[in-house]
């Protein structure tokens, strides 16, 4: 263990020292104050003669007598299957009173990449009860799929009703049919006291807590903490996953807060800023948090990403979502103006996106008709849409009979699917089910996208076959 007392200079959440020896980079740091407090930090660049260290407990109490001790290894997560039911804080410590964790392995909190060519490609089922996004875009494992979400929007009761929900159906359990465990590992960061005490409630009131893990940064805490709070999660995540065939959802909330920390780390070493003012790694930075999700061959668990970000100034082109947009498999929006109709969850499916829900909806998995119903919705919910734009100028009695069925099919998709409130949970089936009374709404000739031996079986009538002729005609 090397140990010095040459601290040259203090900026920020960093600290700088002078050293006569190699120091490895992200090597874990011993920092003990006059007063003998001991504060931990990671080696965030190593050069010939000097180190720059970043502080997780902040930098109040430091000074140039202050020792530094470098301890020789990485930051490391203690991880046993009886984390399960416990409440950490962003460094991986208990904050809920039990007892301490005794480990049954220590893994460095980077991981190790998933080597391609062993990746399985993701196409089996998670079923999150919600039909917004089971029904028009499927969660699969293995995948990363963000909730794109803005300042006041209620991103953080979906995340609630995504974990305590989430289950992988007996159809996409595996070849002996046997149930597949499930676990949740749920980071938050920077997020309020409120927030906080929102989340435990809920997750000890529904009983979500006994399967998940769950890290919390507060928005109190020291901000270069939150630089690992996710690298602790997934280390987490994977050690249930690969070690324990838990198939593992992962929810991180918010990575606003994330890059917000990133910026500040980079501010305090005077690096040149990139787009806004954010580091110009932070897209490489990013990708190495969010390809830690997905499938290994030969095992059995997965790890299932549902990153959650605030839009600046609900500015999806900020480069934050834009970055996690190149990155991920998709994403989710959550929308204003969905969400002051009182829409729960206002989730807006036109500009979502889950790329790789095909190949989680095959036979087996749900039912036969998904792919097909969730094409027609899309199409007859955009010309719904679009309708509504004509009506503000010319007026609803100026429309056809067949474009007012639009215009009705578009407020019963947003009142009877999407919005479900969010303790509602909804199998697969009853999605489908809905969708398919909706559908009816309109003759069987405008669905196009659909088999007509499917719309023979699931076709619930209610509209005429035939063509309804133009009003204006």
């Amino acid at each position: 263990m090397k140990e010095y007392q040459t601290i040259t200079e203090i900026s920020g959440p960093l600290v700088f020292v002078e050293t006569d020896e190699p120091i490895g980079y992200d090597e874990i740091v011993d920092i003990e104050t006059p007063s003998g407090e001991i504060r931990r930090g990671q080696v965030l660049e190593a050069a010939s003669g000097y180190v720059a260290i970043q502080v997780f407990e902040g930098t109040d109490g430091i000074d140039q007598d202050s020792s530094v001790r470098f301890l020789g290894e990485t930051m490391k997560m203690p991880v046993t299957e009886e984390l399960l039911g416990r409440v950490l804080d962003g460094s991986g410590d208990p904050i809920d009173g039990g007892p301490d964790i005794v480990p049954e392995e220590r893994h460095d909190i980077v991981g190790a990449a998933i080597n391609p060519t062993a990746r399985e490609y993701p196409e089996e089922f998670i079923q999150t009860g919600v039909s917004a996004i089971d029904g028009m875009n499927t969660l699969v494992r293995g995948q990363k799929l963000p909730i794109f979400s803005a300042s006041g929007l209620p991103h953080n009761e979906l995340a609630l009703q995504i974990a305590r929900q989430a289950t992988v159906p007996e159809e996409a359990s595996d070849e002996e049919g046997e149930e597949s465990e499930f676990a949740v590992v749920f980071g938050a960061m920077g997020i309020t006291a409120e927030e906080a005490n929102e989340f435990m409630d809920d997750f000890e009131r529904t009983g979500a807590l006994e399967r998940s893990v769950v890290f919390m940064n507060l928005a109190d805490d020291p901000a270069v903490e939150r630089t690992v709070t996710p690298r602790m999660v997934l280390t987490t995540a994977e050690y249930l996953a690969f070690e324990k065939d838990y198939h593992v959802l992962v929810i991180l909330t918010d990575m606003t807060n994330y890059c917000e920390a990133l910026r500040e780390i980079g501010a305090a070493r005077e690096e040149v800023p990139g787009r806004r003012g954010y580091p110009g790694y932070m897209y490489t930075d990013l990708a190495q948090i969010y390809e830690r999700a997905g499938r290994i061959d030969g095992r059995e668990g997965s790890v299932t990403q549902i990153p959650i970000l605030t839009m600046p100034g609900d500015d999806e082109t900020h480069p934050i979502p834009d970055l996690t947009g190149y990155i991920t498999e998709g994403q989710i929006y959550v929308d204003r103006a969905l969400n002051s109709q009182d829409v729960s969850p206002p989730i807006n499916v036109l500009p979502s996106l889950s790329r790789l829900m095909d190949d989680g909806i095959g036979e087996g998995l749900t039912r036969e008709d998904h792919a097909d119903v969730s094409d027609q919705l899309y199409a007859a919910y955009a010309e719904g849409q679009d309708l509504r734009d004509l009506v503000n100028i010319v007026g609803r009695e100026a429309l056809s009979e067949s474009d007012n069925r639009y215009l009705d099919f578009a407020d019963r998709f947003e009142t009877e699917l999407i919005d479900q409130g969010s303790h509602t949970d909804r199998e697969i089936d009853e999605t489908l089910d809905i969708a398919w009374e909706l559908l009816s709404m309109l003759p069987k000739t405008e669905l196009n996208r659909i088999d007509e031996e499917l719309i023979e079986e699931y076709y619930v009538g209610g509209a005429e076959s035939e063509p309804v002729e133009a009003a204006a005609d």
